[in-house]
């Protein structure tokens, strides 16, 4: 099997910083899964095509991925909880 690429947006990287050891431990925790099977998270249409949302819980609150994915790479965009999450989706798109 070929090795995955695993990239951050400058968004995700900044979500990603502010989090307790727990939380960080969650996040990475559902990256492996994205990483092992990228079709686990739901496809988005419209504006934002291309873009699927992993769904999970971090410290018992849900929690959302945004990556895009192809066979050598996964691009992490954007993580946090559901308040603004697909407007500052969009923006950074």
């Amino acid at each position: 099997m070929k090795e995955i690429q695993v990239l951050q947006s400058a968004m995700f990287r900044r979500a990603y910083k502010r989090l307790h050891s727990n939380q960080k431990a969650d996040v990475d925790d559902a990256v492996a899964e994205i990483v092992r099977n990228p079709t686990l998270g739901e496809a988005k249409i419209g504006d934002l095509a291309g873009i699927f949302v992993y769904k999970f819980r971090c410290s018992g609150q849900l929690t959302l991925l945004a990556y895009e994915y192809d066979d050598v790479s996964r691009m992490l965009k954007l993580l946090g909880s559901h308040e603004n999450f697909y407007r500052d989706l969009k923006r950074d798109k």
